[in-house]
């Protein structure tokens, strides 16, 4: 925690956040802390049927006698993409007005950390 100008108390900063007593800035959006409520990590699960429905395509026509090569391209595609879909995590804040994901990220780590400064500046305003 550091102190900023004016007494105010800071709990995170980074390019992209800053969270201090009375205030939450992203890039896009100012957040009064007095306005929310509560803040948690929200895993955002991302769909994966479509490379799961090409696995198996892929695989049945691996089955087939002309159409062996386009099958297994369409199976490698389906599992390529299967391993590079990565679910997302989100500060989730609840305010007066109901819930909003303030940020994104793949990182979970940082959201972390984010809801934990969060949380303390909650716990700090009392």
């Amino acid at each position: 925690m550091e102190t900023q100008n004016q007494n105010e108390t800071q709990f995170y900063k980074d390019s992209k956040v800053t969270v201090t007593q009375s205030r939450y800035v992203t890039d896009s959006k100012t957040y009064a802390m007095r306005n929310i409520s509560s803040v948690h990590v929200f895993e955002i699960v991302k769909n994966r049927s479509l490379p799961i429905a090409m696995i198996i395509i892929g695989g049945l026509m691996l089955l087939g006698d002309g159409i062996r090569v386009a099958g297994g391209v369409i199976l490698l595609i389906g599992i390529l993409i299967l391993v590079l879909i990565k679910n997302e995590y989100a500060v989730r804040i609840s305010t007066n007005s109901g819930e909003a994901n303030s940020i994104v990220s793949r990182d979970k780590i940082y959201i972390q950390k984010i809801v934990d400064a969060l949380n303390d500046a909650i716990i700090h305003r009392g």
